[in-house]
């Protein structure tokens, strides 16, 4: 990776869970506990089945929510409240992704398939507020999810961005293949490397990375 791959950019746009904070930090599986709980209650079934279907439903629809939406008829809103009920201390402030962050020129958004404002309390609890100018939840998308092509152009046609000036940070390589189409850099970020043509970068080390790109 060099910078001169990202002069042109513009626009940053960070996906949140397990990209703007590290997996081990136990936040999500507490959401996976909550969504199984709501499955069975929405739907009446086992624990074991419940687990099948989010499993189930993430794997085909891109998200639970999208599967128990469009089988079932499930509300969106009700759902994201509940399951984004969570203990946020399991979090830390990173103030080194936080200067990274800062650093980096042209504007700088979130864009995940949570809710802004859970994602505005995941930024809180890793001292990053105010760091970015618009923060985006699946309901931006008219609760259609990452990766569905149409998701990405609701929100980013509602952000003014421009494709081939931007680049998207995200840990699920499924979420980089449309925004790879549309035009933008795509950073894949997680522990272990997933080659595909939609993947322009991988990283296990995002601060070392924005580092690597301001300087």
């Amino acid at each position: 990776m060099t910078a001169a791959s990202f002069s042109h950019v513009d626009t940053w746009v960070f996906d949140l869970d397990h990209t703007l904070y590290p997996p081990d930090m136990a936040l999500f599986s507490q959401i996976n506990v909550r969504m199984t709980a709501y499955v069975m209650d929405a739907l009446g079934v086992s624990r074991e089945h419940a687990d099948h279907l989010r499993h189930k439903y993430w794997r085909e629809h891109g998200t639970t929510l999208a599967g128990l939406m469009d089988i079932h008829g499930v509300d969106p809103a009700p759902y994201l409240t509940d399951v984004h009920d969570i203990d946020f201390t399991v979090l830390t402030p990173d103030p080194a992704l936080a200067a990274r962050i800062r650093a980096l020129p042209g504007r700088r958004i979130i864009y995940t398939n949570g809710t802004a404002p859970y994602a505005e309390q995941v930024l809180a609890h890793r001292g990053l507020s105010g760091l970015f100018d618009a923060v985006y939840g699946v309901e931006h998308a008219n609760f259609r999810p990452k990766p569905e092509r149409v998701a990405f152009e609701t929100v980013f046609a509602l952000d003014g961005l421009a494709p081939n000036r931007a680049a998207m940070f995200e840990d699920d390589p499924r979420n980089l293949s449309a925004p790879h189409a549309m035009g933008l850099r795509t950073v894949h970020v997680a522990p272990e490397p997933e080659p595909a043509d939609h993947i322009h970068h991988h990283t296990d080390d995002l601060t070392g990375f924005l580092g690597a790109i301001t300087g």
